[in-house]
């Protein structure tokens, strides 16, 4: 007579334990995530200092979180490497940013003096201002070496319009690094790593979509 064999009976409790170490280890790599986007926004930070070179260092910081998070091996000399390359071309829409702040600025205190037509013409400005901000982030989450910011400012531009619910997280970005820096400056330096992660899950998100 043949013997039969058995599996063991497994438990809820079994279950559990087999899957605890697999949730560790998720949480593990999650809070990973998290503290290298602190870092990458120290980074960001830094290599934003020169002011006109803020785009090249969310591209630059924005590719290595795009490293990270498909676990391929990169730091600091990457990201370097990844600037020099970025700032480039990046210094010129750097100016141009510097250039639309200055024009915003001047449409609001054309409002504050009361000028005919001045609210409309200070809420346009400021509008305007945003959706180039965001659009910026969205050109620099998908920087490459070798790509042309005119050509990546015009896609962004069109996404920007194209998925308003990306576009409305970035916004709230933003709005979170305004906040830090008014209460706690030093705050806002690794918030920016949050937002250049926001930004490329906003584009991985639309590119899933598309």
């Amino acid at each position: 007579m043949a013997l039969v064999r058995t599996r063991p009976r497994t438990t809820a409790r079994d279950r559990a334990k087999a899957a605890a170490p697999r949730e560790e280890s998720l949480l593990a790599e999650r809070f990973a995530l998290f503290a290298e986007c602190l870092l990458t926004g120290v980074w960001i930070a830094l290599a934003a200092l020169p002011l006109v070179t803020y785009p090249a260092a969310f591209a630059a910081g924005s590719r290595h979180l795009r490293r990270r998070t498909t676990h391929e091996g990169g730091g600091w000399r990457e990201f370097v490497a990844d600037f020099r390359a970025a700032v480039r071309g990046g210094w010129l829409v750097g100016l141009a940013g510097w250039a639309a702040l200055a024009a915003v600025w001047v449409d609001v205190q054309a409002v504050r003096a009361g000028i005919p037509g001045g609210p409309l013409v200070g809420a346009i400005g400021v509008l305007a201002l945003i959706g180039a901000a965001v659009a910026g982030l969205r050109a620099a989450a998908v920087w490459r070496p070798g790509a042309t910011w005119r050509a990546l400012l015009g896609a962004a531009g069109r996404r920007t319009v194209l998925d308003p619910a990306g576009s409305f997280l970035l916004v709230g970005g933003l709005a979170v690094v305004a906040c830090s820096a008014w209460f706690v400056a030093p705050l806002a330096v690794p918030v920016l790593g949050a937002v250049a992660a926001a930004a490329v899950a906003v584009e991985e998100r639309y590119r899933r979509r598309s």
